[in-house]
């Protein structure tokens, strides 16, 4: 046994017996006092108070930027392609060239339907100046000629009878009459036809208007070689350089018409019921995301698509910011609710929230008591409460693991933040 010192030797017997368990039973007594303290006043946790806050819940998507259509530029005749002066994502103004074709062979043929015009006009021309003039002296000297043999007869029937001349040179001057007669008959019918009503005149006219439409088929022929946008926009695809052979109906650009642009965004049917034509969005674009506009909810679509469960809804834009572009992702928040001054807890501290019946945890004195509770919108994390809590009751988050009566104790105490 070691030596005692004369202090020891003055303490009791136990105390030198357990000299060297003492410290260890101290620290127990201790650890069991600070263990008993902690059940006292419960779990230490992080909770949340229940605030008032105007509140509005948005349907949240992404979605991309459509034009409402686009336009397909082709040919419109074969054609070896001479020039392309634009490029791929380029602004282009309406009348702008887009495409030149070779057209050295369509402007030959052009400037012969254009002399065969010429002739035809002169045509028409030598009817009014040569062919008419010319039927209607024949006419007058037919018609003269007619008079005259009239005349001769009635001289030639007198003397007949006063029995100067014979029978035979009476029947003469009769066959001459009918003779004249025929003759402006006939050069009537030329003179008629010579006219505004006749048949050369007719056919003068048709062969001006024949050569002039096919002088203008040449030349709209000649026009095709030279593509120009219809309207304004921008140049989403080229698919044609020089020297290639173009056939119609083939897409040899496309165009996104400037203006008018809309986004197209997918929205989980479950939030169907909850979407308008006409409510408000907040849209901001992958690229800018700081840099947010408004929109609204133009349509709907009827149906659903059975694969991705996503019903399509498009909205307009009425003030187009310059940064968005043709298919450009976006993401978008529909306003579908308001609340002024709502009840609100987040939505982590709802136990059950999904089903008829959701409930939550407050703290009352140090015990978590339990509430049913009625929900009405939910958005970003945020859900208002219509019965069940009141404001400044202090809320459980359901990751906590607490059971109702537990003894609890708060460490952290937020606010429900205004969204």
């Amino acid at each position: 046994m070691d030596s005692l010192s004369a202090a020891e030797m003055k303490l009791p017997a136990f105390i030198l017996k357990y000299r060297w368990k003492l410290p260890l039973a101290v620290l127990a007594l201790a650890a069991l006092i600070a263990f008993g303290v902690r059940w006292w006043r419960g779990a230490a946790i992080a909770t949340e108070t229940v605030a008032r806050h105007d509140f509005i819940q948005t349907v949240v998507a992404s979605g991309h930027v459509e034009t409402p259509h686009r336009v397909d530029i082709g040919a419109q005749m074969t054609g070896t392609v001479l020039r392309v002066p634009v490029i791929e994502g380029q602004v282009v103004t309406a009348g702008m060239l887009l495409v030149e074709l070779q057209s050295a062979e369509l402007d030959a043929t052009g400037h012969a339907a254009d002399l065969a015009v010429v002739q035809a006009k002169a045509r028409l021309r030598q009817l009014h100046e040569v062919q008419a003039p010319v039927a209607e002296q024949a006419l007058r000297e037919a018609q003269s000629n007619f008079d005259n043999a009239q005349t001769t007869q009635a001289r030639n029937q007198d003397l007949f009878a006063k029995g100067y001349i014979s029978r035979a040179a009476v029947d003469d001057s009769r066959k001459a009459i009918e003779l004249a007669q025929a003759q402006v008959r006939s050069t009537q019918k030329q003179f008629d036809t010579t006219s505004a009503t006749g048949s050369d005149h007719a056919l003068a006219e048709a062969g001006v208007a024949g050569a002039e439409a096919t002088s203008q088929a040449a030349h709209a022929r000649t026009r095709y070689t030279r593509i120009y946008a219809p309207v304004g926009g921008v140049l989403i695809s080229r698919n044609v350089e020089v020297g290639d052979v173009v056939q119609p109906g083939v897409v040899l650009m496309m165009l996104s018409p400037q203006g008018g642009m809309q986004l197209v965004v997918q929205i989980d049917e479950k939030n169907l019921s909850l979407l308008t034509v006409g409510q408000a969005a907040l849209v901001s674009a992958d690229a800018y995301p700081s840099q947010r506009f408004a929109a609204q909810l133009a349509y709907i679509n009827p149906g659903v698509n059975a694969q991705t469960g996503a019903v399509e809804v498009k909205l307009d834009v009425p003030s187009q910011p310059t940064v968005l572009k043709q298919d450009m992702t976006v993401s978008v928040d529909i306003e579908v609710a308001r609340r002024p001054n709502a009840l609100l807890i987040p939505v982590d501290a709802v136990h059950d929230a999904e089903t008829p019946a959701p409930w939550i945890l407050t703290i009352e004195g140090h015990h978590s008591v339990r509430h049913e509770i009625k929900l009405g919108l939910r958005s970003d994390g945020l859900a208002e409460v219509l019965d069940g809590v009141k404001e400044n009751d202090i809320v459980i988050p359901v990751a906590a693991a607490v059971t109702a009566g537990a003894r609890v104790r708060t460490i952290v105490s937020a606010t429900t933040g205004k969204r």
